[in-house]
């Protein structure tokens, strides 16, 4: 259990793959705040939730009443491999350009730690020998069952290579004198881990759940899709319940 901004609050970081995670920042409102933004309309306002005020939820949410789903915010740092990273920056560019109206929601936000200043040491996202997936035979995208333990292990043994060859073109980069802006260059793009800080509604949350937890989303965001889930779910039940319905999904997705 911990305490954000007063509140408690039962998950506040969730570990993602080998060295990622989702952790709550910050958070405004609960269930009950979609509540009382509705009722304001007739001046009403309700101090503890009820089974009144969850059937109030679902039917906000059945007939795609959005505003009262923007009235609550959460604040997430994602330490992610920049290839989920980029995935998710399209819930922020999008999000005031959705074809669809009830997930239409400009109130987003996000900030990224950037390698023109900070030069920690670079982490990447290193694929275990089992964990390479095939790819599917009946698209041009997604993955399909896990390749044999011997090709992975192989793959496995390329890709750290390519990663430690390109720290160790960065660093000495940086040691030549090189700015940090031209010597990440060196750094292997798509799985090195970045960090950002992403605001968003109650609203926005749940488009990038309900896309992100289906079946044929990439696993590797499917998982981080999860965490949020698990924090979101914690706080803001019934809404999340309502706007998700991720147990519709199942969840086993591969």
């Amino acid at each position: 259990m911990a305490n954000i901004n007063g509140q408690n609050v039962l998950y506040n970081k969730i570990d993602v793959l080998d060295k990622g995670y989702v952790r709550l920042e910050a958070i405004t409102g609960r269930d009950l705040s979609t509540v009382n933004s509705a009722r304001v309309s007739y001046d009403k306002k309700s101090f503890e939730f009820s089974e009144r005020d969850k059937k109030l939820i679902r039917f906000l949410a059945k007939h795609n009443h959005t505003s009262p789903f923007r009235h609550a915010f959460v604040t997430f740092e994602v330490y992610a491999p920049l290839m989920i990273a980029r995935q998710w920056w399209k819930y922020l560019v999008g999000s005031d350009h959705s074809g669809d109206d009830f997930f239409r929601d400009p109130f987003t936000a996000w900030n990224e730690s950037s390698r023109r200043y900070v030069t920690e040491e670079p982490e990447f996202y290193l694929v275990l020998p089992h964990e390479w997936r095939s790819a599917p035979s009946n698209k041009k995208q997604g993955s399909g069952e896990p390749i044999k333990l011997e090709k992975g292990q192989e793959w496995t043994k390329k890709l750290l290579e390519v990663q430690t060859q390109g720290l160790e073109l960065y660093e000495k980069a940086l040691e030549d004198g090189i700015c940090a802006e031209q010597a990440r260059l060196f750094l292997p793009a798509y799985g090195l881990y970045v960090r950002w800080y992403w605001s968003a509604s109650l609203q926005g949350v749940a488009h990038m759940l309900n896309q992100r937890l289906e079946h044929d989303a990439q696993k590797e965001f499917q998982m981080y899709a999860k965490a949020v889930y698990d924090v979101m779910i914690d706080n803001f039940p019934v809404s999340i319940e309502e706007l998700v319905k991720y147990a519709e999904k199942g969840e086993n997705n591969n």
